[in-house]
Formats: structure tokens, C-alpha cells, sequence
């Protein structure tokens, strides 16, 4: 994805790709849904156990991405398939699912809120398939050290944009249009089926499975 050359569209679509892959949008319906009968001490314990956890994952798969890629032995098209795959579950979860926020309180009832701020918040919601794809094959086709700091950098603008919508989540989720956020929702998941179907042909192409027009 890097190239040696650093260009503005390359660091703009790195940014996106970061802002799909562990920015705010998958997970903050689901946030909001399983915090709803919290008070507000365990919501910002939550808030901050989810945001803490996906920012240590998202740095250890920067920094050790690439030993990753040589330890267990898949290349970059191999982790697009899987991450794709993944992610295609997650975005059909989201369209097929009744948006039933009664039926996912029952989900977690009596659950650790520490642990759901870890699984599914931190991980699969806010660091998905996307992110992680993305960040260890940022780390294995890093080509200086440079390289890696822009990467960092831009994971830090994410991370900060997610710090401020969850914690104004926080403080309106009582009034957020519980209708509306199922709509965005909705539309979000087929877009996310697109890419994760992206994701997938491009790790077969990277692999020589298939050969993509203009590639």
C-alpha cells in the first residue's frame, strides 16, 4: 500500500482506509445499544477499556506486523481473503439483523462489561477486519521507518476522532434517533459487504488466483 514515494492521495487513502478500519462508524451502534442500561461510571470505564484495547492492538500490528507476516507464514493476499471473509460476515450481521435493541440487551444481560468492552466493542467493531488488514500490511510493505511514523500518525488522528465521538455518544445516546442510527446502519453494511468483496478479489489477485481488469 506504501509506495516510496509519499504522495498526498496515498496518505488521504491510507486515512480512509484507517477511518473505516478503526473509526467510530461500525461500532458506535452497537456501542450505544449495549451501554444503553449502564450507568454512567461503567459507560465511561467501557468507553475507555474499548478505546484503550483497540489502540494497543492497532500499535502492536504496526510494529509487528511484518515479523507477523514471516512468523506464520501468509502473505498480504492471504490476510485480504481472510480480513474480506471476515468482514463480509460482519456487514451481512449488520443488514440481515432486525436492529432489535431489546434482543442485543438480552445478548449481553449479565455479561462483564469490562469483557464486552473488549469483545465484540474493541474487537471486531472498532479495530474490524479492515484495520487489521490494513495496519499489518501498512507494517510488512513499510518501506523506512518514515513510513511507519506516518502510519502511527494517522492511526493517532483516527483514535482521536473515535476518543471524541464515543465519549459524546456518552452523553447523548439517550437522545440519539434510535430509528435513524438503523438506517445508517443499514446502508453502512452493504457498503462494508462491497469492500470486504473488494478485499477478497484483491487477496486472490494478489495471490495469483485470479486476474483482475486493470490490474
Amino acid at each position: 500500500m506504501l509506495s516510496d514515494e509519499i504522495t498526498l492521495v496515498l496518505v488521504v487513502d491510507t486515512f480512509l482506509l484507517l477511518l473505516i478500519g478503526i473509526g467510530p462508524k461500525i461500532a458506535l451502534v452497537p456501542f450505544v445499544e449495549i451501554t444503553a442500561s449502564m450507568d454512567d461510571a461503567t459507560k465511561r470505564r467501557v468507553t475507555r477499556k474499548m478505546l484503550t484495547t483497540a489502540a494497543t492492538a492497532g500499535l502492536l500490528l504496526v510494529v509487528f506486523g511484518e515479523i507477523l507476516t514471516r512468523l506464520l507464514h501468509f502473505s498480504p493476499g492471504a490476510l485480504s481473503v481472510a480480513g474480506g471473509i471476515i468482514l463480509l460476515i460482519i456487514a451481512v450481521t449488520m443488514v440481515l439483523s432486525p436492529g432489535d435493541a431489546e434482543t442485543r440487551h438480552r445478548q449481553v444481560e449479565g455479561k462483564d462489561p469490562m469483557q464486552l468492552a473488549v469483545f465484540p466493542l474493541a474487537v471486531p467493531y472498532l479495530l474490524n477486519p479492515v484495520g487489521i488488514v490494513v495496519l499489518v500490511t501498512l507494517s510488512a510493505e513499510a518501506g523506512w521507518i518514515g513510513h511507519v511514523g506516518i502510519v502511527i500518525g494517522l492511526l493517532a488522528v483516527v483514535l482521536a476522532l473515535d476518543v471524541a465521538v464515543f465519549h459524546w455518544a456518552n452523553r447523548v445516546s439517550k437522545h440519539l434517533d434510535a430509528s435513524r442510527m438503523l438506517v445508517t446502519e443499514k446502508v453502512f453494511g452493504f457498503l462494508l459487504a462491497a469492500i470486504a468483496v473488494q478485499f477478497i478479489l484483491d487477496g486472490l489477485a494478489d495471490v495469483g488466483a485470479i486476474q483482475l481488469t486493470g490490474h
